[in-house]
């Protein structure tokens, strides 16, 4: 099992940037995919981005260009790195660790974009 702590949210105007982090805790973290996903109010939720244990990348359409995901298996962290930011980008992000059929989410972080 493996414990996972979002940080870096916030709230920035149009055009700026955050990084968000996800840290884990518990298990080989090298060994999960891992993903980013976020929920609008009103709205489901939905991938932003992905990586793979090996380091294989997937991204949502509209945040293609603007967005990185990464992660430093040291460190046990994944990472979201969001430019250009929209006030359509304006969500609660969730971090999710996955393995073998077994998901595991943490307890997401507040990104608000406005002027």
């Amino acid at each position: 099992q493996v414990q996972l702590v979002e940080s870096g949210g916030g709230l920035v105007q149009p055009g700026g940037s955050l990084r968000l982090s996800c840290a884990a805790s518990g298990s080989i973290f090298s060994w999960y995919a891992m993903g980013w996903y976020r929920q609008a109010p009103g709205k489901q939720r939905e991938l932003v981005a992905a990586i793979t244990s090996g380091g294989s990348t997937n991204y949502a359409d509209s945040v293609k260009g603007r967005f990185t995901i990464s992660r430093d298996n040291r460190k046990n962290t994944v990472y979201l790195q969001m430019n250009s930011l929209k006030p359509e980008d304006t969500a609660v992000y969730y971090c999710k660790a996955s393995l073998l059929q077994r998901d595991y989410w943490g307890q997401g972080t507040q990104v608000t974009v406005s002027s």
